[in-house]
């Protein structure tokens, strides 16, 4: 980095460089919820077709699949502020598109298709590059508040706020949400760019650049290699694929076996929204009195009795609580997961190594989403919760021995060397 990395780990406090950043992360997630909410209402206008729909779904995912570890690579290439600014001024055009397209009456799917793709592929870029620039603008024993911050962040602008005013923004005028997208995209992109210094990863300027596939590759090896990493990401793999699984099929199981119609399932989401906004305040402190290894550990505990728990009750207050305990938990647990891997990696392999775990994360959507399907439809609709608790419960005696303080302790040393 030319904003040498020493200058932020010296101090204590998060500092108006991550305040920016924050401000910039809030108005793109607001912007987000509010017009993602209203792209599938739009497409619900154009079609009643449950498949048609549910392509923008699909498009919106398969970047990911094509170009993540691409997106990885640049941003390990280029400046990463710069990187996100572009993005983030492209991505309000392409709203603003959808915006003009409702105004004069020409939306369609293929256009709502074109968009959702072009959008995530730029997303590819600009959410590798966020993650990469974190370590660059925090101390890095704050890691934890910040990477907490940002989540709760997240919550409340994507999941709290946004989706609704998406949908009485739509309601009043189709226009509206994407409007508001659009602005809260380029709100974000005009604070990235007052963000001072460069942030680019540094390289030797004799050094000759090899191929693009040849860093990708570099990037998916030194994670390989990298026991405590290697280990999270094939943890965090299995996990993700059961709590899909298991979203997948939530609002059935809200309606058939807890007894709520609509309104109770948007409760229980909210509930876990509440969690999630409770655990960006506490972060902190759990983890300073827990410890990383510790959490991580309690993390697959956790992780297994959640789903356990709603196989076994049929109470929407008891599951209601549950959804505001994993949703703290969930904060917590990806602020150390974020915290860990930007501590852990290279600079210079930031962007590529998040890339992978980004690819994990989203790659394992599609097929949870079917194997939960399949689950409910083979057996009952608890049946994906039990393979959660049973997949979980497996995994506890390899987290005791892969998650321990000593092998914390010596992944921190090695970089330290």
């Amino acid at each position: 980095m030319t904003e040498s990395s020493e200058q932020v780990r010296s101090g204590t406090a998060l500092g108006p460089r991550f305040r920016t950043l924050w401000a910039a992360s809030a108005a793109s997630n607001l912007g987000d919820g509010v017009w993602l909410v209203a792209a599938p209402l739009l497409a619900a206008t154009l079609t009643r077709d449950p498949a048609l729909v549910a392509g923008l779904a699909f498009a919106q995912r398969l970047p990911w699949l094509l170009f993540g570890l691409v997106g990885g690579a640049l941003a390990d290439r280029l400046d990463r502020r710069r990187a996100m600014v572009s993005v983030a001024l492209a991505r309000a055009a392409l709203v603003g598109l959808l915006a003009a397209a409702v105004v004069f009456g020409r939306a369609s799917l293929p256009l709502l298709y074109a968009v959702f793709f072009l959008i995530a592929t730029g997303e590819t870029l600009f959410d590798t590059s966020a993650a990469a620039l974190v370590p660059a603008v925090v101390p890095a024993g704050q890691l934890p508040k910040a990477n907490a911050r940002l989540g709760g962040t997240w919550t409340v602008a994507n999941q709290f706020v946004g989706p609704p005013l998406g949908g009485v923004l739509f309601s009043t005028a189709a226009v509206a949400p994407f409007l508001v997208g659009a602005s809260g995209l380029a709100v974000a992109a005009s604070l990235l760019s007052r963000l001072p210094g460069s942030f680019a990863p540094e390289r030797n300027a004799d050094e000759e650049r090899p191929h693009l596939r040849a860093e990708i590759a570099e990037g998916v090896r030194w994670l390989w290699r990298h026991r405590l990493l290697r280990s999270l990401s094939l943890a965090m793999a299995l996990l993700n694929l059961t709590l899909v699984a298991q979203v997948a099929i939530m609002v059935l199981v809200a309606e058939e076996r807890l007894g709520v119609g609509p309104e109770g399932y948007a409760l229980l989401v909210t509930a876990y929204g509440v969690g999630g906004v409770a655990g960006a305040l506490v972060a902190e402190r759990v983890l300073a009195r827990v410890g990383d290894a510790r959490y991580l550990r309690l993390a697959i505990v956790v992780e297994t009795l959640v789903p356990l728990a709603i196989a076994l009750t049929a109470d929407a207050l008891v599951v209601g609580a549950v959804f505001v305990g994993f949703g703290l938990h969930a904060t917590v647990w990806g602020a150390v997961l974020a915290s860990l891997r930007q501590e852990l990696t290279p600079d210079r392999l930031r962007g590529r190594v998040g890339s992978v775990h980004l690819l994990i994360e989203y790659g394992t959507a599609a097929p949870g989403a079917l194997l939960g399907g399949a689950l409910a439809a083979r057996f009952s609709l608890a049946a994906p919760f039990w393979l959660g608790a049973v997949v979980g419960a497996a995994l506890i005696p390899f987290a005791w021995s892969a998650f321990s303080d000593a092998n914390v302790r010596v992944a921190r040393q090695a970089v330290d060397r």
